[in-house]
């Protein structure tokens, strides 16, 4: 089912479904008073009506504390309207009275959309949003589980804007929870893509149902073009199984060759768990498997990359991959304000990488690109033990990556520890054990946001001859200012750095990937310096959709041994539209200032999100 024409010009290529999160893997407090309530998201059927014969008290036009100027304030003005209720203050202990419920159509009539596209939309049923909210009616009011209950809704990425705020009860003494949430357009083409100039370097278009039948289940045909292949696909997730707390997500791609118009491999994955779905939720399961066969081309530029074989003719970065993994863990989860979350887990994988007989090397080539530059070819089981500990804290922002929307970020400290060990069940070369640590600490001083991350791994081969290897670590250091004329800067500098990598990853640098305005992929090492500063403008509204400008400037380096800054100047545009996305689109044009500089249509580079969004996921998970 297509969407309409108006839809599809204006806005649903939407990265929404591919971004990553600012907030972390834990549920977030949502914020239950008039302040905005952590990047919230979700909606529902009609708002409960009072009974008849009852009695209300009107609420004000425009309660104390909200604006309508703002576009989730606003949402809580007509609800509190619609509602008859007022704002509770001071709403700590008091009796939980009722949970109401009360949602926006997607297409609102302060919106620059027609009305008639709300009937390809179907508003999210009242029980999926009832089932998140953490407070049972007859219990003392609690500011922690409401805001907690508005990260979960937002979690599942059904919803624009969610806002939890407490209102004052029909009956004197008593508050009522009031839920307000706005949904995303949930029938639409979902996108993530990265272009620079007039090369496509990357294009996901998924076809989804994110709401199916307002159930919260999410149905997907997935189309994928990359610079060799074309893959297509579909993907299955139920993050509430029969309304329980059991999650269901798989899917599965067959990859085909551009230029052979064969099939090439396929992908796919399937889980189970329960996940840890509240601060004071006390454990969690989850077991899953993945499999990926397909031939890789690296390319710099449009060009397969040409590798310098010293005894002959180039050798083309071209290699087949046969991956498939399995694991399952389970996960004790202790404290409240300050979590610690112990797993244990147990997995195998075979990963196989070979030239394939296209290439048609010798066997001296095929010898050297495997001990140079191919990943390495390994067969485990393990078991590991991992420890993840940080502070329930969260604060609100605006105007940092998605302007208007509210931005969830988890405060204080972050760690995540994880001792792995795979016996010699495959052979003495697999014999090994590894370890991996990865910390962040993110501090707030009024509108300025400062993060500190770093992580790092390292793998001992055991057995005959047994060796270290596998050093990787990365730091990066993230800073938001205060609003300065309405705008505010953001800077970011980021290290990342790899030691006898025995899976010989390689980093590219140039284009959109974070060196706006040099040679796509220009650049590579297994090493990389990179710092970007922008001034990010306030957004002009037109009609609920924003616009902004960027002034920037990069400083980057891809290496081996030691950084060759290259430095590149540009403005940019970014464009939200909150009904359909809750990150911005940006358009960049860079200028190199000293290293090569492409055609000036290769300056553009186009893409959802911002650029601080681009960050290795090794910070997290480097294990």
């Amino acid at each position: 089912m297509a969407l309409p024409l108006l839809v599809l010009i204006v806005v649903p290529l939407t990265l929404s479904s591919f971004q990553a999160e600012p907030v972390p893997e834990t549920p977030a407090p949502a914020v239950a008073s008039p302040a905005p309530s952590p990047g919230e998201a979700r909606a529902t059927e009609e708002g409960e009506k009072a009974p008849a014969g009852t009695s209300v008290e009107p609420a004000p036009a425009r309660p104390q504390g909200l604006s309508q100027e703002n576009y989730e304030e606003a949402l809580i003005v007509e609800a509190l309207t619609r509602h008859g209720r007022q704002l509770e203050p001071s709403p700590e202990g008091m009796p939980l009275a009722e949970v109401l419920v009360d949602t926006e159509e997607v297409v609102a009539e302060s919106d620059p959309y027609p009305n008639f596209l709300n009937i390809f939309h179907i508003r999210t049923r009242e029980e999926v949003v009832r089932r998140e909210v953490l407070l049972p009616p007859g219990q003392p009011y609690s500011t922690r589980l409401a805001d907690e209950t508005a990260r979960n809704l937002r979690g599942l990425r059904l919803f624009s804007v969610v806002r939890v705020v407490p209102v004052k009860g029909k009956v004197p003494g008593t508050v009522a929870l009031l839920v307000v949430t706005k949904d995303i357009w949930s029938l639409r083409l979902n996108s993530d893509f990265s272009a620079v100039g007039s090369l496509l370097q990357y294009l996901r278009l998924q076809g989804t149902e994110q709401n199916f039948l307002g159930r919260g289940k999410k149905l997907a045909l997935d189309f994928t073009l990359r610079l060799d292949t074309l893959s297509f696909g579909q993907s299955y997730t139920d993050p509430r199984v029969l309304g329980s707390r059991w999650s269901l997500s798989e899917s599965a791609a067959l990859i085909i060759g551009r230029e052979s118009g064969k099939a090439e491999g396929s992908r796919g994955s399937l889980s189970v768990s329960r996940p840890l779905y509240s601060l004071s939720t006390p454990w969690s399961v989850s077991t899953s498997v993945a499999w990926n066969v397909e031939t890789n081309r690296i390319y710099r530029g449009a060009e397969i990359w040409q590798l310098p074989y010293p005894d002959g003719p180039t050798v083309p970065y071209v290699y087949r991959t046969e991956e498939v993994a399995g694991a399952a863990s389970y996960t004790r989860s202790y404290g409240l304000r300050y979590k610690w979350n112990v797993s244990g887990s147990l997995g195998a994988y075979h990963y196989s990488y070979d030239p394939p007989s296209s290439s048609m090397l010798t066997e001296g080539q095929s010898d050297w690109f495997r001990r140079n530059y191919l990943p390495r070819a390994e067969d485990a089981g393990y078991a590991s033990v991992s420890l993840r500990a940080f502070e329930a804290r969260y604060e609100v922002l605006r105007d940092v990556d998605s302007y208007v929307l509210s931005e969830d970020y988890q405060m204080g400290h972050w760690v995540s520890a994880t001792v792995r060990y795979a016996p010699p069940v495959f052979g003495d070369d697999n014999h090994f054990t590894e370890a991996g640590l990865a910390a962040r600490y993110r501090l707030r001083w009024g509108e300025a946001l400062t993060t500190v991350s770093a992580s790092g791994a390292i793998r001992r081969q055991l057995g005959e001859g047994a060796t270290w290897n596998n050093r990787h670590w990365a730091a990066e250091l993230a800073q938001v200012s205060p609003k300065i004329l309405g705008g505010r800067f953001v800077a970011r500098g980021l290290l990342d750095v790899n030691i006898d990598d025995l899976f010989d990853r390689i980093t590219l640098l140039g284009g959109g990937n974070g060196l706006r305005g040099a040679p796509a992929d220009e650049y590579s090492g297994k090493r990389m310096l990179l710092v970007n500063v922008e001034y990010r403008t306030a957004p002009v509204v037109i009609k609920t959709v924003h616009v902004g400008g960027v002034l920037f400037l990069d400083s980057g380096s891809a290496f081996n041994d030691r950084p060759d800054m290259v430095t590149s100047v540009g403005v940019g545009l970014r464009v939200l539209f909150p009904q359909f996305n809750v990150v911005p689109f940006r358009l960049d044009f860079g200028y190199v200032l000293n290293g090569d500089r492409p055609p000036i249509g290769s300056r553009f580079s186009l893409a959802g999100g911002q650029v601080t969004d681009l960050r290795p996921s090794f910070l997290d998970s480097p294990l």
